[in-house]
């Protein structure tokens, strides 16, 4: 019911515009130093793993298109999901459970107000469209980062890097990880809202609620990217 309820408040922009910005530029902050170093981190990390793991023989390209091929369809947007799970939702899930129990959305219903439109609608229009940037700053800083541990510490050469990553990309990766921040971000805010909207048992309901929509959250997304797995081949 609530989905539907979103789906339908979707067509009244004007009424929720100006508070998604407003949300999507906090989420955009608090969560932007994060997102790059973690991205950054998992880029080193992947370059590494990748070169411990060829066979004597095997050409030092493959590990820069391992790890473009790599942060787009699979690290870049997953541990940019987990990581805003962390923030975002148990942020948004603390946030309408304590406006819950305290009866806060009661008071909406009663001045004629719709809690969708109001409370739901702004974040998660706010949580798919800023998904899609914070992607893809990660998948850059994990690259660049991966580049650099290449070049430093892998022997290869800026050149060898460029026509490794050139070698194996493909537009589909790219358009790939569009799509899994577009339903990652929306996954992430509708969980939130759906688990504190659901919130109970007063101050020490609000703590369990946050704890719930992040595990929510988490399953969520690893569900989907199991699912969304196969439209990789749809796209090449």
């Amino acid at each position: 019911m609530l989905l539907w309820a979103t789906i339908c408040a979707l067509g009244k922009p004007r009424l929720y515009m100006a508070e998604a910005f407003a949300q999507a530029r906090r989420i955009g902050v608090d969560g932007l130093g994060l997102v790059l170093l973690m991205g950054a981190l998992s880029g080193g990390v992947l370059s590494q793993q990748t070169a411990n793991q060829l066979s004597a023989g095997l050409p030092l390209e493959i590990i820069a298109g391992s790890l473009v091929g790599g942060m787009l369809t699979e690290l870049g947007p997953v541990l940019t999901a987990i990581v805003l799970a962390g923030r975002m939702g148990a942020g948004i899930g603390a946030e309408l459970g304590t406006m819950q129990v305290t009866n806060q959305i009661d008071a909406l219903l009663t001045l004629g107000r719709d809690p969708v439109v109001e409370l739901v609608v702004p974040r998660v229009v706010a949580g798919t469209l800023i998904l899609i940037p914070l992607v893809v700053l990660a998948n850059i800083s994990g690259i660049l980062a991966g580049f650099a541990v290449c070049v430093t510490l892998l022997d290869l050469t800026t050149q060898q890097f460029a026509a490794g990553a050139r070698g194996l990309y493909h537009h589909a990766a790219l358009v790939y990880t569009l799509l899994k921040a577009v339903v990652f971000g929306f996954t992430i805010t509708f969980t939130a809202c759906y688990v504190g909207l659901r919130a109970g048992g007063g101050a020490a309901g609000v703590g369990r609620t946050a704890t719930k929509a992040v595990v929510a959250i988490i399953i969520a997304v690893m569900v989907l990217d199991v699912v969304l797995g196969p439209a990789y081949k749809a796209f090449t």
